[in-house]
This record gives C-alpha cells, sequence and structure tokens, in this order.
C-alpha cells in the first residue's frame, strides 16, 4: 500500500519521502520557470541562431550545476559508473541537443504562447513511452484523453502560421515535445541509483558536449547580439536550465512518469501571460480553440491517480 506521502530510494539505497505540499511547490516552481522560458527564446533567437542560443544555454547551465557541486554538494555527489556513460550521452542528445535545437528553431516562426502549447503534447507523449517501456497502465478515459490531445496539438499547429496549413516551425516543436518525453522516460529507471542532482548533471553536461558543435557560430553569434539577448540566453541557462531541470528529476523521483508529466499541461497559460506580458503576443482564435481542446484532453488523462502493475 501506499503511504500518503511518495517514497523513493535514493543513490546510496536509502529511503526518501517527500510530503504531498513539497512535491507540490517544487513542481509549481519548475512549470514557473520553465513557462518563462518560451518568450526568454523567443527574444534570444531574434538575434542567436538555435545551435548556438541552445549551446550558450547549455554552457551557463552546465557551469551553475558544476559550481553548485562544487561548492555545495561535492562529498554527496556520486560519480558516473563506467556502464552508465552511453545512457547519459543518449539522455544528453536526445533530451538537450534535439530538443532545445529543434524548440529554437520553431520559435523563430512560432510564437512563444504557441509554442508553449505544442510543447504541451510531451505528457501524452510521456504517457505512450511510460506504457512502452514503464508498465505504466491507462484506463480507456486516459486513451480518449491522448486522442482528444492529439486532436487539440493539430488545430493549434495549423493556425501557428500564416494561413491553415501545417507549419514547419510547429512541426520543429513538437519534435522537441517528443524529445523532451524521451528525457523524462529515459531517466526514470536510473534515479533508483542516482540522485536527482547527479541525473541532471550528467545529462545536462552531456548535452552540452554534443552541441559544442555549434561551437564555430556561437562567437561570430555573441560579437554582434544585443545586450537584452546575451541576458535572455544567461537567464535561460540559470533559471529554466540548471534550476528547473533539476527540481523537475527531484518531483520525477517522487511518483511515476506519467503522473508527473501531467502537471506540465500548466505550462501554456503561465506561457501565453508571460508572452502577452513581455512580448506583446497573443493568441489568435484557432490557437484558443486548440488550447480548449488540449485541456479537454488533459481532464481526461488525468482524473484519477496512475496505476502501475
Amino acid at each position: 500500500m501506499r503511504d500518503k506521502r511518495d517514497a523513493v530510494t535514493d543513490a546510496r539505497g536509502r529511503s526518501s519521502a517527500a510530503s504531498p505540499a513539497a512535491v507540490a511547490g517544487v513542481t509549481l516552481l519548475t512549470l514557473v520557470t520553465w513557462a518563462s522560458a518560451f518568450p526568454a527564446i523567443r527574444l534570444a533567437v531574434r538575434e542567436y541562431g538555435p545551435g548556438s542560443l541552445a549551446l550558450l544555454r547549455f554552457l551557463v547551465a552546465s557551469a551553475t550545476l558544476g559550481l553548485y557541486v562544487v561548492l555545495g554538494a561535492r562529498g554527496r555527489f556520486r560519480r558516473v559508473e563506467g556502464r552508465d556513460v552511453p545512457f547519459f550521452l543518449l539522455l544528453g542528445l536526445v533530451g538537450v541537443f534535439v530538443y532545445h535545437v529543434a524548440l529554437n528553431a520553431g520559435e523563430r516562426t512560432v510564437t512563444a504562447g504557441t509554442a508553449s502549447l505544442l510543447i504541451g503534447m510531451t505528457p501524452l507523449f510521456t504517457v505512450l513511452l511510460a506504457l512502452a517501456f514503464l508498465r505504466e497502465r491507462l484506463s480507456l478515459r486516459r486513451w480518449a484523453g491522448i486522442a482528444v490531445g492529439f486532436a487539440g496539438a493539430t488545430i493549434v499547429s495549423l493556425d501557428a502560421g500564416s494561413g491553415i496549413r501545417l507549419e514547419a516551425g510547429a512541426a520543429l516543436v513538437l519534435l522537441a515535445a517528443l524529445a523532451s518525453a524521451c528525457w523524462f522516460v529515459m531517466q526514470k529507471p536510473y534515479l533508483g541509483r542516482y540522485g536527482a542532482l547527479e541525473v541532471t548533471s550528467y545529462g545536462i553536461w552531456a548535452g552540452t558536449i554534443c552541441l559544442l558543435l555549434f561551437t564555430p557560430s556561437l562567437g561570430p553569434d555573441i560579437a554582434r547580439a544585443s545586450a537584452g539577448a546575451t541576458l535572455a540566453v544567461v537567464y535561460l541557462g540559470v533559471v529554466p536550465g540548471a534550476l528547473g531541470y533539476l527540481t523537475w528529476t527531484w518531483v520525477l523521483a517522487k511518483m511515476p512518469a506519467s503522473r508527473a508529466a501531467g502537471s506540465l499541461y500548466a505550462i501554456p497559460p503561465l506561457a501565453y501571460l508571460f508572452s502577452w506580458i513581455f512580448l506583446g503576443e497573443k493568441p489568435g482564435p484557432l490557437t484558443i480553440a486548440g488550447a480548449g481542446v488540449v485541456l479537454a484532453g488533459v481532464a481526461l488523462v488525468n482524473i484519477g491517480g496512475a496505476r502501475r502493475d
């Protein structure tokens, strides 16, 4: 039987638990930081290429995590085992390289609010992957929610460009959503052997190594970018990058992946709010209609708790 608190085993085999209030608070912090990333990306990508933006962001995130490990967690930070190196390289390739390059490229033509709504497909992708690889089961109602969510995302993607057509930028953002779901599900089995800080740090460091491919374009982009755009990238690295990834991995360690991912549907409304305040972007009527359909799918998927075999 489950206790009222979600207990997990940490990297050293000790049982750890968190109260519902603590999990809810950390989840809310993650949602706010990640929602704020979309207008910041939209601002930065005007002056940075998708690859150089991702590289600079995660150089900052890697340095932030490295500094925290050295100053505050050196004695508690577990070194990666040799057999796990390929896993973390793949985790970084999918969850950092593919996700952020695709998202940055997509936000060149898709508004920040629309991008956040399309990224809202991540919970649905996560559920499907959790079914296949983590043996988390869904009821018929949740299957219906998945279908409704896909329909809503399709409506939004049609409104992302000029006219009623599937915009390439929207397709790239959907690719990013799939990569994000892979990041969530891939790391779940390793959270019993490594702590949240270790999984987050190794994944981000590996992803940053992959992003070094864009080093030749980084210098010229920094030289011609405005101070505001560069500050936006630094913010992306420290807050949605290092902090947001770390807090989300902590949440993921406390509950099933499909259940945790359901909370991500709160990001689009927050992102639309931030985009309206800072960028003056307003959603179109088709996007609003698609948002309603997506939220209906959310309700179907997330009513009640997740079940495990």
